[in-house]
């Protein structure tokens, strides 16, 4: 019979040349240094890239609120250099008011643009000579003539008229920009959460006649 304690492997105790060879290439892979500023490149970039992004989508905010106002303004400044006005005259002039917005293009502006005149009572109120807005590019009315409104304390004046510009835009970031179907582009939605309602508001007096007149609205 054959002896199995023969053919048994040994095994070999760990002679002190080895563990110190094993112990001088672990300290050799300790000291090595290379590909160390890829692998920080790569824990840092991520918050670069997203730090880069944020100020950009922040910086395009801005300048889009600031478009809004003055959306609002430039209508309403051509307005009030009118004597007489029809609707298709103030449609023209909101969407000159929607081109200020330019290059934004994500989502469309509403204006709204109302006639207000301070009555001559002994406790004055604000009425509606005529309202309209657009919408998606199509003027349509808005407020009925007639109906009572609010301004600013301080423009409560008396027998004045008053020309009332207001644009408000849903305004979506680039980073989440979708189309109809809801697909998204960029970082799919990831800046949903700096949506927000822009607007701007101005009431201005007439420049050349007391009061605007609109014939046909």
């Amino acid at each position: 019979m054959t002896d199995l304690k023969q053919n048994a492997p040994v095994a070999c105790p760990a002679t002190p040349a080895a563990n110190s060879r094993l112990a001088g290439r672990a300290l050799k892979l300790l000291r090595d240094q290379r590909g160390v500023a890829a692998v920080e490149f790569a824990f840092i970039a991520p918050l670069l890239i997203g730090v880069y992004f944020l100020a950009m989508e922040y910086s395009l905010a801005v300048v889009t609120s600031s478009n809004v106002e003055r959306s609002a303004s430039q209508v309403g400044d051509l307005i009030t250099q009118q004597q007489t006005i029809t609707k298709a005259e103030l449609d023209a002039i909101m969407e000159i008011g929607e081109s200020v917005l330019q290059p934004y293009e994500r989502s469309n502006p509403v204006i709204t643009v109302t006639a207000i005149e301070i009555t001559d009572d002994e406790e004055p109120e604000a009425k509606v000579v005529w309202s309209r807005k657009m919408v998606d590019g199509v003027g349509s009315p808005d407020a009925t003539p007639g109906t009572e409104t609010t301004v600013p304390r301080d423009l409560m004046v008396p027998g004045s008229f008053l020309v009332r510009a207001h644009t408000t835009l849903e305004y979506e970031p680039f980073g989440s920009r979708s189309t109809k179907e809801g697909n998204h582009f960029g970082f799919g939605g990831a800046f949903d959460a700096l949506s927000m309602t822009m607007g701007g508001r101005y009431h201005l007096r007439p420049r050349v006649s007391l009061t605007i007149p609109c014939s046909d609205c």
